[in-house]
């Protein structure tokens, strides 16, 4: 059976988290996410992950709102909850009450904190000159 793989990334729709003005044709651009011991605490897409579970109450939801497979958000959601110094979303198997997905207190803050981060970030990207042979004609 061949392996599903999911469709390349286009990084010339300048996707990234933040990015620079033009200049001469150039921009620095970047992505932020949150690392524990080399592995991936947050970033853009599990956050987004988390908001989609604040908004639907249901994981299976949210996932299917990303279209996401179930097992792959899950597993994201126990990464997250394992690295992370303290749980973020708190699961109820299904059954007679439908089961479903919350976010935690802290769920809540890493939320908010992560976009703060971005802000900043943007702010600190956006004033980065991408010339890097600016200096070269002084010389």
């Amino acid at each position: 059976m061949p392996q599903r793989r999911s469709k390349p990334k286009d990084h010339r729709k300048r996707s990234g988290l933040g990015a620079s003005l033009v200049r001469s044709g150039c921009s620095v651009a970047g992505r932020l996410w949150m690392e524990r011991d080399g592995k991936t605490v947050l970033s853009w897409g599990r956050i987004v992950l988390l908001e989609r579970i604040r908004d639907f109450g249901s994981l299976s939801a949210a996932a299917r709102s990303m279209g996401m497979g179930y097992r792959h958000a899950w597993e994201l959601v126990e990464e997250m909850n394992a690295l992370s110094p303290r749980e973020l979303v708190t699961k109820a198997v299904g059954g007679r009450q439908g089961g479903g997905a919350a976010l935690t207190p802290a769920g809540e803050r890493a939320i908010a904190n992560f976009w703060k981060l971005v802000a900043e970030f943007r702010t600190w990207i956006a004033k980065r000159d991408p010339r890097l042979w600016r200096d070269l004609d002084a010389t």
